[in-house]
C-alpha cells in the first residue's frame, strides 16, 4: 500500500515540480524583470533639457547642516542615539564599534585598543561634525568597504542633534 518507494516518489515529484516552478520563476524574471533595479521599476531612457532649473530638487535639499547644527538638541539626540547603542557605547569601553566618548573633535581611527577596517584608517584627518553627519548620513558612501553595516540617519535633524548629543560627551 504505502511504503517507502511510493514514499520517495510522491516527494520526488514535489521536489521536481519545486524545481521546475522556482526555474520558471527565474527565467521570467530574466525575461520581464526590470533590468539592474529588478522588480519592473521603469527607469528614463533620456532627459530634455529644457534651459528651466529644477526648483523641486532645490527645495528637496532643505537647510545647510550648519544651520540645522547650530539648533540640534542634544536630549533629542540621546533618544536617537538608541539606535547607535546596539553597536557603540558612551561608557568609555569599546563593543562591536568603538566608544564615542569626545568622537567630536577627535582623529579618525584613533581609539588604541579597536580594530578599524581599512576604510576608516585611510579617512584622516579629525571628526568634526560636519565630517559625522557626513559618515552618518551614508556609511557605505562616505567611507567605502567600511565594516560599519547601518544604513544611515536620513534626516537630517537626526543627525545634528545625534551629534550635538556625542560633542556633550568630549
Amino acid at each position: 500500500m504505502f511504503d517507502t518507494m511510493t514514499f520517495t516518489k510522491i516527494l520526488g515529484a514535489f521536489c521536481g515540480a519545486l524545481l521546475i516552478f522556482l526555474l520558471g520563476n527565474w527565467a521570467a524574471e530574466g525575461l520581464y524583470g526590470g533590468g539592474e533595479g529588478g522588480h519592473g521599476e521603469e527607469k528614463q531612457a533620456y532627459t530634455i533639457d529644457t534651459g528651466a532649473t529644477d526648483t523641486a530638487a532645490a527645495k528637496d535639499q532643505g537647510p545647510d547642516f550648519a544651520t540645522v547644527y547650530a539648533s540640534a538638541d542634544p536630549k533629542k539626540g540621546e533618544r536617537i542615539f538608541s539606535k547607535c547603542k546596539a553597536c557603540h557605547k558612551v561608557d568609555g569601553n569599546n563593543a562591536t564599534g568603538p566608544h564615542l566618548n569626545g568622537v567630536v573633535g577627535r582623529d579618525v581611527a584613533s581609539v588604541p585598543d579597536f580594530n578599524y577596517d581599512n576604510a576608516l584608517k585611510s579617512l584622516g584627518g579629525k571628526w568634526t561634525p560636519d565630517r559625522i553627519q557626513q559618515f552618518i548620513h551614508d556609511p557605505k558612501k562616505f567611507a567605502p568597504g567600511t565594516k560599519m553595516g547601518f544604513a544611515g540617519l536620513k534626516k537630517i535633524e537626526d543627525r545634528a542633534n545625534v551629534i550635538a548629543y556625542l560633542a556633550t560627551l568630549n
